[in-house]
């Protein structure tokens, strides 16, 4: 993503003398991640990264708020993504690959005293977040603080736009307003208000044991309302996004 930065603690543009200077026994590194997968005909293919990136800036923003030095990673733009695999342009790794790179990432930055990692994620493939959910398990094994709240969980869904609780919602509303709020020259706005509504729930769809977005109802890789997407609507999730990454780290830090 192509973005002028507005915020001094992005990792990636730190030197490593400011990285040393950090009060480690503060600091949370928050990580975005995303997939490269396919979102219907009118949304970018980064998109689950662009969110994840926006979560993670809203996250860091809430945790400053509380006391907390949060400094926000470069992405990862790669994970398991088997639902949109038969899509060009759909880039998907081995669901074990995913699980070491996050706790190996985990674990070089405890190493160097950081307090905690967060993982800013709305790629909600069932198979990335079992891998999520691995690597949270065995960095705990290892005294690692690996903080990933699974946005499907009932506590944080409810918190979420009426369409992310049907779970009809891959490159619908709830995703096509964050994109439009965050990189609005991605949207591709003619094709998006063309797409008619397709209301089958992904969620059902898996708890069905459907492996697909084709499986599922979703033969051009939307589900959802696409048309209705408004970047105010976007806004308004990433900071809710935030407040949930916020509220699971300080949940875990004990405040």
């Amino acid at each position: 993503m192509n973005r002028e930065s507005t915020d001094p603690l992005q990792w990636e543009e730190m030197t490593w003398e400011a990285v040393r200077d950090l009060d480690r026994e503060r600091v949370v590194a928050i990580l975005p991640v995303g997939a490269v997968e396919a979102h219907g005909p009118h949304l970018p293919l980064g998109t689950d990264v662009i969110i994840g990136a926006a979560m993670a800036r809203a996250g860091a923003a809430h945790l400053r708020r509380a006391g907390w030095m949060a400094v926000v990673l470069p992405p990862v733009w790669y994970s398991a993504a088997p639902f949109a695999s038969d899509f060009p342009g759909t880039v998907g790794l081995h669901p074990d690959t995913v699980t070491r790179m996050i706790l190996e990432i985990a674990a070089s930055l405890a190493a160097q005293g950081v307090r905690a990692v967060a993982v800013a994620n709305a790629h909600l493939d069932p198979t990335h977040l079992a891998s999520l959910a691995k690597a949270r398990s065995e960095a705990t094994e290892q005294g690692i603080t690996l903080v990933a709240p699974a946005l499907v969980r009932r506590r944080y869904a409810e918190r979420l736009t009426d369409e992310f609780r049907t779970g009809a919602c891959h490159a619908g509303r709830f995703e096509g307003s964050v994109v439009l709020a965050e990189t609005p020259g991605l949207v591709r706005q003619d094709v998006a208000q063309a797409l008619p509504p397709n209301p089958a729930s992904l969620s059902d769809a898996i708890a069905d044991g459907k492996s697909s977005f084709r499986e599922a109802g979703g033969p051009q890789a939307y589900f959802g309302w696409p048309a209705d997407a408004s970047a105010e609507e976007g806004r308004k999730t990433v900071d809710e996004l935030g407040r949930i990454l916020a509220e699971a780290v300080l949940e875990e830090l004990g405040g």
